[in-house]
């Protein structure tokens, strides 16, 4: 895909319902009604995008010409095509409403600064291809299992269970959770204590509007996760991005740009992107100043149920005496990510105003999903399944290790991986937005570290992120010969 149709969000299916030419249209006029595209920007000639976009040239001319039609592209004779200066109303709107393009106010600069966020991860579409980041591996997934289970609960379904239920979750699953993070994260907590919410994003935007208002500093990893992020701001936080080295996030460094921050969100297991573990004299640090600042600390433990050698440390969580860390979990990893089921792990004097305003929200997550994985984890099925995955995980990082090792001398290198399901290859000879671009071009989806920074300026330009998780083993070797390509390309073009 070329930096033109990444810009503008084009995402092309050959298995969806609507033809390439309809989903090309959409992309286009979803880019200028969302100001991507401004009046009088040229675009690329049908060629080059049907090129770019590898489908055919007559798909990209129809394309074209229905815009035109609408008055939403112009043609100058000699000069290309163009965004129509002026779009026409028929054109500004879906072609099946006959209404005029209302006139709406501006966005809210909170509303703005959340629709300007990167994307997490880039995806091309269609079945997961080197290197997608945050895909488990999902055709291992105990999909019979869940079945089976659901079938049952759905055949002694009550009409209690059609009713609202309690908005912190079902007991029964909050128990296994309570069980699973105190036997394996060396937890620190009770069913009284775990909110089930729809995923750990919503646990994040749910932690930060109950904690935060607005202006108030909160300290975010740089890089760091671009969803904890969209949360802060979501809040109206005023975030201090405070550096990630090979001990994890620098609080020195918090303590001196924002001493009274009244939040910190960290990934202490297994940091996002760089993958590095926090140390314990660095968790220590954390916890004191949380004490002394009477801050908040959100421990977002990702990735940390899959390593591939030592134990990892247990959670910080577990090491706090005073009750201000946060626990956030989720299951989109462990099982499979449209499940959105993930958890927050309070202490018992926020326990209530948590449940109340997670009501206030979405109420509670389907009951039958609850159900569902509760029996799941009580069986066993889960912690078999997670074993499982760790050796096929094991084997899919091998094969990215040597198909790194064959293809990418003197183009990039791979870090050690001892957590996760991805891993960072530092690029040699070209910065990593470049490298990401020709990545795209070449089929290949890889995130540039850059991206995960609020200030880009000061960025690393040397690391892309590689997902190795939800690709099956075979096709990492190729994967990388890909990406080998598309380092050189940029090289190339640098």
């Amino acid at each position: 895909m070329s930096a033109f149709a990444a810009q503008i969000l084009v995402r092309l299916d050959a298995h969806a319902p609507e033809s390439l030419q309809a989903q090309l249209c959409a992309g286009l006029r979803r880019a200028i009604r969302a100001g991507v595209l401004r009046p009088g920007s040229r675009l690329p000639s049908s060629r080059a995008l049907a090129l770019d976009l590898r489908i055919s040239r007559t798909t990209a001319v129809l394309a074209y010409d229905q815009l035109i039609a609408e008055g939403v592209l112009a043609t100058r004779a000699g000069s290309g095509t163009f965004v129509a200066s002026v779009p026409s109303d028929r054109g500004s709107l879906p072609l099946s409403s006959g209404r005029r393009t209302a006139v709406h106010p501006a966005l809210s600069r909170r509303g703005a600064a959340l629709a300007a966020m990167p994307t997490i991860a880039w995806k091309l579409g269609g079945a997961p291809r080197p290197f997608r980041l945050g895909a488990p591996a999902l055709d291992l997934v105990p999909l019979a299992a869940w079945t089976r289970m659901a079938t049952r609960r759905l055949k002694a379904l009550t009409l209690a269970q059609l009713d609202y239920r309690d908005p912190a979750g079902e007991l029964s699953l909050r128990t296994c959770i309570a069980e699973h993070v105190r036997r394996v994260r060396g937890a620190a907590c009770t069913a009284d204590q775990v909110i089930v919410v729809a995923g750990a994003q919503h646990g994040l935007e749910l932690i930060c509007r109950v904690l935060l208002d607005t202006g108030e500093a909160a300290w975010l990893e740089e890089p760091g996760y671009t969803g904890a992020r969209a949360a802060l701001i979501g809040a109206g936080a005023r975030i201090v991005p405070v550096p990630v080295d090979a001990e994890g996030m620098d609080d020195a460094a918090g303590i001196r740009r924002a001493p009274n921050a009244r939040l910190a969100y960290v990934t202490p297991s297994h940091q996002f992107p760089m993958g590095v573990p926090m140390t314990l004299p660095r968790r220590l640090a954390l916890l004191a100043w949380a004490r002394r600042a009477r801050a908040w600390i959100v421990e977002d433990d990702y990735d940390c149920g899959f390593h591939y050698g030592s134990q990892p440390m247990p959670c910080l969580q577990g090491l706090d005496p005073d009750g201000r860390v946060i626990y956030v979990g989720t299951f989109s990893k462990t099982l499979f990510p449209s499940l959105r089921l993930g958890y927050v792990i309070v202490p018992p004097d926020l326990f209530g105003p948590m449940a109340m305003a997670r009501g206030a929200s979405s109420f509670h997550p389907p009951i039958l999903d609850q159900a569902v994985l509760a029996d799941l984890m009580d069986a066993g099925i889960f912690e078999r399944h997670l074993r499982r995955m760790r050796g096929e995980y094991r084997r899919r990082l091998a094969a990215l290790s040597e198909g790194a090792a064959r293809h990418g001398r003197g183009l990039f290198t791979l870090r050690p991986v001892t957590t996760g399901l991805h891993a960072i290859a530092d690029v040699h000879g070209v910065d990593d937005e470049a490298a990401f671009r020709e990545a795209l071009a070449h089929g290949v989806e890889v995130m540039p570290v850059s991206a995960y920074c609020v200030d880009r300026r000061r960025a690393p330009r040397r690391g892309l992120v590689l997902g190795f998780g939800g690709v099956r083993p075979e096709l990492l070797d190729p994967g990388m010969a890909q990406l080998a390509a598309a380092v050189r390309a940029a090289r190339r073009l640098a």
